[in-house]
């Protein structure tokens, strides 16, 4: 209880998300469970429970076998279970009277026939409620959830209880029997704290018998129990061991009780190890047990017994931890740790051709499912990808998956180990002296890890077996091999794919509406794996867009507004004559943003906006007038407590296209994006600018800042007003503006990553486009466009309040610029330097010196010359370091 109680204390301390699991992390594509002794089962590779397994494998119970034994094989394993676990022992009772009608007891005969099992199960329900070791909690514990008082062992009178197991042992005739009134008493003895009672008890009533039955091992597990009450920890830990290698149900309980919590105690288990098989089982548990690099432990039991079916346990465990590095579902493409081992990165002549903006890599958010961390690269260049590259540069692109990374866990802190290639020796050797084709499996398994198709192929199709789990790993693996070696996905092989592994695709069609793969579902495995190779080697071959929609819906492309990355899909969308996978399975993606001409329009219009470059936009608006809206997803709960996915209504708000207010060409009085529009901006007078409304889409807002631009042309007060307003517009719809969602594709203001300033570089994508919607981005606003038309506005003006107004606005503007300097700053310096302090005190100080020589200008220019207006003063007021700005010396 204790160990597995600080086991699921350990995960509680890294998992704040209680549904958050680790085996969901990987594809699973080779299954453990295919080891035959499905006893060790428990064993296999697990990171989400104590042990592997429970909620899909029942082991057989030793107990129950031996019981079904006994009473001749009359009864078949199921009813045994029943009889033996789940019969009331009033049912006993009646059947000793002969008046049980009990169909499963009739198939014992009678009760003369098996009168001392009969005795023996109904005294045996008699105890078992009470067999429980007393804890010493009260009523009141928190362990304590239910209503009743909870039974133990102490609650039994000890005298008459060992009066009564030791009569009926004498009594008993057979030895079976006699053996499980002696497990009686040395458990009752071992709950009752009475240790040195339960050790004689054993001694006295089990060892005699010389009988090596299940029993027995129940019995030795209770004695080995007492022996550590006594403190008898090496005496006890090889009596558990004993049970261990004996028992099939109990290996896990077992191995709790064990405690080997360091080597000495397993050396003393080696020292008194003599039949190789108890060697081995040492072995297995101290590989087991400290699993960074098991090929040690497997070595030593190789030289022991080649065919031993535990080393295979430690073989399936070693598979699978290096998948979870070679193949988890999500490889964080701006970590350098991830570089593919032993790759060469080739450089192609067309590298600058294609996909330019796989060189911008830098500081970005990344949302990996549901954790979110902040990660730091140095500037690097993805390997070529491009169209017209051979077969031989797409097979060695370092970034094609599989690959081993350093996925770092994010619930432990070891480094991990690749041990493929030893591991890989050490199995050569294994399939050469034994002959279970389960080693010519994990041989081949290995040899796809490492990217060697053409030995996997071959080590597959020498391998005959009979055993279906066997065979239904080869059949996977072969279509592993065949999909993953192909140098590049054309038209002619994603039809062969399709006539060739109809199922597969089925698969992965079946369900649409939930993929990509939805954390939370079933273990994602093959279908999730295929599609994620497709979609990495589109993205190597220069096949942005398919790579994008194999993996994402069009409407995520809100969350990264790429404007290749944009042009790239839709050109896929406009292909004509596509090929059936790609109408089954990626255009499928393209049908959740209503009309798709105007989501393509929209973006690329957006764009133009934040650029300035208004008659563009205007033209991509006038092909967008059928938008329907930002694709968003509302999660309803119904009464059923069942979810109701709807798109989001909006009604009379802002949907991305329609209803943007006329106060967008105004001033914010105070910086409050939580605040109606109403109380953070003031509005201008634009009475001499009718064709301005009071509510606009995108193409009317674009129509009217064209006009401002044509009416700023001039030198009259009307132009000195209208170079402002677009000032206004552009600085309203940046980062720091009351309308930053306006031309970002999003909904609202509310805080988000498009919103930061150190989200200024475009994020990497080093494998495919995978979880895109994890981070977003939009590229940083250029704050001189503002600047630009205020100081147009201020070369016009001949008004000292209007001047000041504007100057403060370019200050403003001025600000933004000084935050995106600011955040390309670093500071690197560990907190053991001795100077820290002083250092850091420096850099900050260089910092407020490059701000007030650089980014100040505009300030300073308001408070030098417009000081004294009535604007300047109302500025004080509403703006805090204004205020702290004039009042400095």
């Amino acid at each position: 209880m204790l160990s597995a109680g600080f086991f699921f204390l350990m995960f509680s301390k890294v998992n704040a998300c209680a549904w958050y699991d680790p085996d969901y992390e990987y594809f699973n594509l080779f299954t453990q469970s295919i080891i035959k002794d499905k006893t060790y089962l428990p064993f296999l590779h697990t990171l989400s429970n104590r042990f592997y397994g429970h909620e899909h494998y029942e082991i057989p119970n030793e107990n129950i076998e031996a019981w079904q034994k006994y009473f001749e094989n009359s009864l078949n394993y199921a009813e045994t279970k029943l009889l033996v676990e789940k019969m009331p022992m009033s049912e006993l009772n009646a059947f000793k009277k002969g008046n049980s009608n009990n169909p499963v007891l009739k198939k014992l005969g009678n009760y003369q026939k098996h009168l001392e099992a009969i005795d023996y199960l109904i005294e045996a329900k008699y105890l078992e409620p009470f067999m429980k070791i007393s804890y010493g909690e009260n009523t009141d514990s928190f362990y304590n959830d239910s209503d009743q008082p909870i039974k133990n062992a102490t609650n039994l009178d000890y005298n008459k209880t060992i009066s009564a197991l030791t009569s009926l042992y004498n009594a008993a005739k057979n030895p079976e029997i006699k053996l499980r009134y002696g497990y009686q008493l040395v458990r009752f003895n071992h709950y009752v704290h009475q240790y040195q009672k339960s050790v004689d008890a054993f001694k006295t009533y089990v060892e005699p018998l010389q009988l090596k039955s299940a029993p027995y091992y129940l019995a030795l597990d209770q004695f080995a129990g007492a022996q550590r009450g006594l403190q008898l920890f090496d005496e006890a830990n090889w009596n558990f061991f004993q049970v261990f290698i004996n028992s099939k149900s109990r290996k896990e309980n077992v191995f709790t009780s064990m405690k080997l919590s360091d080597s000495v105690k397993f050396d003393h288990l080696l020292e008194r190890a003599k039949s190789p098989q108890e060697k081995n089982m040492a072995y297995f548990l101290l590989g087991y047990e400290d699993f960074s690099n098991p090929i040690p432990m497997m070595e030593k039991m190789y030289d022991l017994d080649p065919n031993s079916e535990i080393l295979k346990v430690l073989a399936a465990r070693s598979i699978n931890e290096l998948e979870r590095n070679y193949l988890p579902i999500y490889l964080n493409n701006d970590n350098p740790d991830n570089a593919a081992q032993g790759a060469t990165n080739q450089k192609n002549p067309s590298d600058k051709i294609k996909n330019e903006i796989v060189s911008e890599i830098g500081f970005w958010q990344r949302v990996k499912n549901f954790f979110q961390n902040l990660f730091k690269s140095d500037q690097q260049s993805s390997p070529g990808k491009a169209a017209d590259q051979s077969d031989k540069e797409l097979l060695n692109n370092p970034n094609r998956i599989p690959f081993y990374s350093k996925n770092n866990y994010l619930w432990s802190d070891e480094p991990t180990v690749n041990f493929l290639n030893d591991f890989e020796k050490l199995t050569s050797k294994i399939k050469e002296k034994s002959d279970d084709e389960f080693w010519q499996i994990a041989a081949a398994y290995l040899s796809f890890l490492k990217k060697d198709y053409e030995k996997s192929a071959e080590i597959l199709t020498q391998i005959k077996t009979a055993n279906p789990e066997y065979q239904g790993e080869i059949d996977r693996m072969k279509m592993l091999n065949d999909i993953s070696s192909e140098p590049k996905i054309t038209a002619e092989y994603e039809a062969y794919l399709m006539k060739t592994y109809p199922q597969l695709f089925t698969e992965i069609t079946a369900n649409e509406e939930n993929h990509p793969y939805t954390y939370g579902e079933d273990q994602p495995s093959t279908k999730e794996f295929i599609r994620d190779v497709l979609a990495n080697r589109y993205y190597i071959q220069g096949e942005e867009g398919k790579s994008f929609l194999m993996s994402n819906r069009l409407s995520d492309l809100q969350y990264n507004p790429n404007s290749k990355l944009v042009k790239s899909v839709q050109d896929f969308y406009k292909k004509e004559h596509k090929s059936t996978l790609e109408q089954k399975i990626i255009a499928k993606n393209i049908d959740d943003v209503g009309n798709i001409d105007a989501f393509f329009n929209v973006i690329y219009g957006d764009r133009e906006m934040r650029l300035a470059n208004f008659e563009k936009a205007k033209k991509f608006y006038e092909l967008a007038q059928d938008f329907s809206g930002i694709p968003r997803i509302e999660y309803l709960w119904n009464d059923a407590d069942q979810p109701e996915i709807k798109k989001m209504k909006f009604d009379e708000s802002y949907n991305g296209f329609h209803q943007i207010s006329s106060l967008i060409f105004g001033h914010n009085i105070w910086e409050s994006f939580e605040s109606p529009e109403s109380i953070s901006m003031e509005p201008v007078d634009f009475a001499t600018f009718p064709f301005i409304k009071d509510k606009m889409n995108k193409l009317e807002l674009a129509t009217a800042l064209i006009q401002l631009q044509k009416i700023g042309q001039a030198k009259d007060d009307q132009a000195v007003q209208a170079n402002q307003m677009i000032g206004n517009v552009l600085y309203n719809t940046s980062v720091l503006g009351y309308y930053r969602e306006v031309f970002v594709m999003d909904v609202d203001n509310s805080n988000g990553p498009k919103f930061h300033f150190y989200n200024s570089d475009q994020p990497t994508f080093q494998y495919y486009y995978k979880n895109f919607s994890s981070t977003s981005f939009i590229e940083p606003d250029n704050f001189d466009l503002s600047i630009h038309y205020y100081q147009k506005a201020l070369n016009l003006s001949n008004n000292a309040e209007q001047k000041a107004r504007i100057l403060f606005q370019m200050a403003s503007a001025e600000q933004g610029k000084f935050y995106q300097y600011q955040e390309k700053q670093t500071f690197d310096l560990s907190y053991d330097d001795p100077d820290y302090s002083t250092k850091e005190a420096a850099y900050i100080k260089n910092v407020d010196h490059t701000k007030n020589q650089k980014y100040r200008t505009y300030f300073a220019e308001l408070k030098n010359k417009y000081g004294n207006t009535q604007t300047s003063k109302a500025l004080q007021g509403s703006c805090s370091y204004y205020d702290y700005f004039m009042k400095k010396q």
